[in-house]
Parts: C-alpha cells; structure tokens; sequence
C-alpha cells in the first residue's frame, strides 16, 4: 500500500483547478501592496550589499542568455510558454530566459533578506503579482501565438479581442470575463430543480423542492449556503446538482436564498442572519408537521448557523436534529493560509474602517481584489484569452455562478472578521445572538464535517481544528476537491475519491495518516449518513407549503436575480 503522502500527492496532482471564491477576511487593497512594497524596499536599502551580489548574479545569468548558454526553462506546469516559437526562435527563446532570470533573481534576493516571517510572506506575495503582471505573453510583441493567429486571420482575432475589452469595460466594471455571460440562464439551464419559495422577509427566500420519489424521510433538510454567494452553486446543471441529488434519495430539502443587500441594508450582520434562518427553520417544521429538522451549511453560512445553533440550544430549542459544516473554518491562524500575511490588528481595523465608511462592499470590488491573489490564472489568462487572442470566455457553469456577484454587509463583514480574529464562537460566552451567550461544546446534536484537500479560501486543516470546537458525536470528511469543487462531487464525476476517519485525534496531520482513501463521490457516504438520521419514511406531499406557508413564486426564486451594481 502507498504511503500517506504519495497518495495525497497522487490526489492533489489529479484534483480540479480551483476557482476564487470570496473570502470576506480582508482582500487585497492598493494600499496594501503599496506597504509591502515600501518595508521590502526598506529592508533591501538597508542591506545593500546584498542587493550588490544579486545584480552581479544577475548580471552573469543575462550574460548566459545573450552567449546561449543558459539553461533556464519554465516550469512544465506553466502554459504561458507551451507555444514551440519560445524554444525555436532565438530572439523569444531569450525574451523567456530573461524574464526567468529577472523572476529567479529578484526571488533569491528577497530570500537572502534578513526578513520576519510575515515580511517574507508578503514579500514572495508581491514579487508574485509583479512576476505574474510583467510576462512577455501578456502583451502583443510578446506573445507568439497571438501575433500569429492575428496574421492568420488578418487582424480580426485583435478587432474582436478589442470588441471584448470594451465590452468588459462597458458591463464587466473593466475586469476581464472569466466566463461567457450569456451562456447560462437561471430555470433554464442551470438551477433548474422544481420547487417554490414558501417563505420571504427581507433577508432571504425559503425554497421547498419538489419530491421526485413516492416517499420521503420525515425529518426534512433546511440548507443554507454562505451569505455572500447565491445559493445555486448548489444546483447547478442537473448533472451537478446536490439539490437534485437529495431530491432524489428521498430527502424533504428546502433551501434558503439570500436578498443581495444594498446601501441600506450595511447594519446586517450574523445576528440578523441567524434570526432570519430562525424564521425559516419555523416554515420548514410547520410545513413538514416534524418537531426538528437537519440542518447543512457551508463556509460563512456554517459560521452563522453554528452560533444560530448554540443559541437555540442555550434556550432549549432542539430544533437541529443534525449539522452538517461544510468547509468552514471558525478562525485563523497564521499558518493556514497566504492571506494569513495580511491578518495582523492593524490590516484588520483597516479593513473595517473602509468597509464602514462604504457601507456595502460592492460585489465586483470583492470579486477584484480576489482575483489578484492568483492574477495569473484569474486575470492574465484571461486577457491573453479574450483580448490578444479574441477567443470568447469559456462557457464554464461555476465560473457563470462565481462571476454573478453579490454585496458584502459592512456589519457583516466587521463580524465575520471578529470571528476568524478572536475565534469568539469558539470560546463559550464570547459571543452573543439577540443576547443568548453561545457556547458550541453544548450543541450535542450529530455533526458531519467537510473540508477540501485543494481548499485555498478554508484550508482543511483549520476546518479540522474548528470541528474540535463542538461537541457531540463528530465525522470529518476530506474530499479531494478545492474550496466550492469539493460540492460538485457528484457520483458521475470521474476521479472522485475522499478520505475518511471516524476517530478524531488532536492534530489535522495525524488524522489524515490514519484515514482511509476511498474511491467515488463522499455524496454517497454522506447520503448514508443522514438518511439514517431522516427518521422512516412517509408518502410525499402532493403540493408544496402549506395553509401559514403557501407556495409562492417558484425556484429558484426572486432574490437569486437581484443584481450588484
């Protein structure tokens, strides 16, 4: 049998490329690469010398490549210079060489630099982002295959390239188009599961799917996806669909949809969320005549429903019979994640302060200040695509749902920060809904957690640790997948595979050294595992609602359409 680490090797190797996804921490703002830069330069002028013997280094590497004598290649994981003209022709062959040397120099000087361990990591950050920003391909002289297919087709790829910058800057808010926009119509082609809304306020929309099997288990399902994105992630092309997977197993789902919140809404935080779903879970046990319900969630929407839970657990409401925490993580710490470098007191009170002032953070800045953390894949890849090539976006479902933005409460935002920042949910009584003192060793129901092997928005690890903060019986599941892949894991999709452990020892490593690898879709394990806590089975209703909650416009609703400006 392969060890542990060549089997998660093996894994990561095959998994899927990860979209971004919002992570409401902290972004990334101009002033933050501006400081970045600024105590990098500082370091590097007090150290001259070595700044010296680097520009010697370097000097001697450019020196190689006019003579042919360098041996530098790309990485075989890297795309940008597959074209066979940066290894024939002499004159692109040392283009490439020299932008490498320039990458691996500037990097080398920044690791011989006496800097701390957060100044190292914002540093490799911002020789990233200029590496990234400044390749060779990323304009027309410099890109080969570019400059072909514009011979080719005699200039018509660079006027189409030039009709979709515009059109990016017209309707896209000037950021390039990740997906074809027009490819996907909500009730159409994606979130196409039947059902209808049985509840609104103002916060969000209850959905009560239809039953596809003649019986359904008596304890109903209530999920609830993270506030920041729409909920259709969850039912996407039915192929994908989750919704329809537990439709079809039998499941009573119903599902919450979020309003996109505007300027007047910026005082919504958790505690108004959390009392909003409250309001839910009383249509969802009214409707199915049962005394409690399961209750699944993912990212910040766990984090809201966990303290949601605690607090009608603290009353003595027993409504949640069962959780399922999908990746969500209740802190963080500095070694979980490259934005962690960001994460100190001072980049905190910042961020708070801008995201106060504007009231409402605006969708598309978020979206922005996100794709700059990996601005090769989610940027340049796709000016080089759409403009210097004048292909169209692909037509890519997640990318469609990823790109249909959604507003950040400033309310919101501050507490999601003060959560990942004092781990206050985690600590019992340090955190308070509509004045109940929360406490998550209390909440004995049963509980399922789901991290991603590949997740870079909530590292597995720290979804590990966070688990430890409930009590009651615990499973943790690790799917091979990054942070929104690890739901589309459908049993139809090739190369799914997951690790499980039913023991929980204290530390995330130990525990992935005892699991066990498991090919195929954890939807099934996790099927097994919440049917057998679903109660028997009884025969579906006819209609949807009922007489206090009658079924109203159908799904997938109306708040899914609401836009960000």
């Amino acid at each position: 049998m392969k060890k542990p680490e060549a089997v998660i090797q093996h894994v990561l190797q095959e998994r899927p490329e990860p979209t971004v996804a919002l992570n409401p921490l902290t972004g990334l703002h101009l002033d933050d690469v501006k400081e970045i830069f600024s105590r990098t330069a500082l370091q590097g002028a007090r150290q001259p010398l070595i700044l010296a013997k680097h520009a010697a280094n370097h000097s001697r590497k450019l020196v190689d490549i006019l003579a042919r004598k360098s041996d530098l290649v790309p990485e075989k994981s890297d795309p940008r210079f597959r074209d066979d003209t940066w290894r024939n022709n002499g004159g692109y062959l040392r283009l490439m060489q020299s932008y490498l040397a320039m990458n691996e120099s500037l990097q080398e000087w920044v690791d011989d630099l006496d800097l701390g361990t957060v100044d190292r990591l914002r540093a490799d950050f911002l020789l990233r982002i200029i590496g990234d920003s400044i390749a060779p391909t990323n304009t027309l002289l410099g890109n080969p295959e570019a400059l072909r297919k514009a011979c080719e087709t005699r200039g018509r790829s660079l006027l189409q390239g030039t009709k979709n910058l515009l059109a990016d800057v017209r309707d896209n808010h000037g950021i390039p188009s990740q997906v074809k926009g027009d490819s996907f119509v909500l009730g159409e082609n994606i979130a196409t599961s039947a059902g209808a809304v049985v509840l609104r306020n103002e916060v969000l929309e209850l959905i009560q799917y239809v039953p596809t099997t003649a019986q359904v288990h008596r304890r109903p399902m209530l999920m609830v996806s993270a506030m920041i994105n729409k909920f259709y992630a969850l039912d996407l092309t039915p192929q994908k669909s989750f919704i329809k997977f537990c439709v079809d197993n039998g499941l009573q789902v119903f599902v919450v949809s979020w309003a996109n919140p505007q300027m007047e809404n910026a005082d919504w935080g958790i505690e108004k969320y959390a009392l909003a779903v409250m309001e839910a879970i009383t249509a969802v046990k009214s409707i199915t005549r049962c005394k409690d319900l399961n209750l699944f969630s993912l990212c910040s929407g766990a984090m809201m429903t966990s303290a949601m839970a605690a607090c009608l657990k603290a009353r003595g409401d027993n409504s949640i019979h069962s959780m399922t925490i999908g990746v969500c993580m209740l802190e963080m710490q500095q070694h979980d994640m490259e934005m962690s470098a960001f994460a100190s007191p001072e980049v905190f009170d910042r961020v708070k302060q801008r995201s106060k002032k504007a009231g409402v953070l605006r969708g598309h800045e978020l979206a922005l200040s996100m794709l700059w953390l990996r601005p090769r894949d989610l940027i340049w890849s796709n000016v080089v695509n759409n403009y210097l090539l004048g292909n169209e976006p692909p037509e890519f479902d997640l990318l469609y749902w990823n790109n249909d933005w959604t507003n950040l409460p400033s309310q919101l935002h501050a507490d999601v920060i003060d959560m990942f920042s004092t781990a206050c949910l985690s600590m019992p009584g340090e955190m308070r809904i509509d004045g109940t003192a929360l406490d998550l060793q209390a909440l004995d129901c049963d509980k399922f957690f789901l991290g991603g092997l590949s997740d870079h928005i909530t590292p597995w690890k720290a979804c590990y640790r966070s688990a430890g903060a409930f009590g009651g019986n615990k499973e943790f599941l690790l799917s091979n997948s990054g942070h929104m892949q690890t739901m589309l894991n459908s049993p139809k999709k090739k190369n799914a595979s997951f690790f499980i452990n039913k023991a929980l020892p204290g530390e995330a490593e130990t525990w992935l050294e005892q699991a066990e690898l498991q090919q195929g879709s954890w939807w099934l394990y996790w099927g097994d595992w919440v049917q057998s806590r679903s109660l028997a089975k009884k025969k579906a209703p006819l209609r949807l609602g009922n007489k206090a909650y009658p079924a109203g416009v159908a799904a997938p609703g109306e708040y899914v359409y609401q836009q960000s400006e």
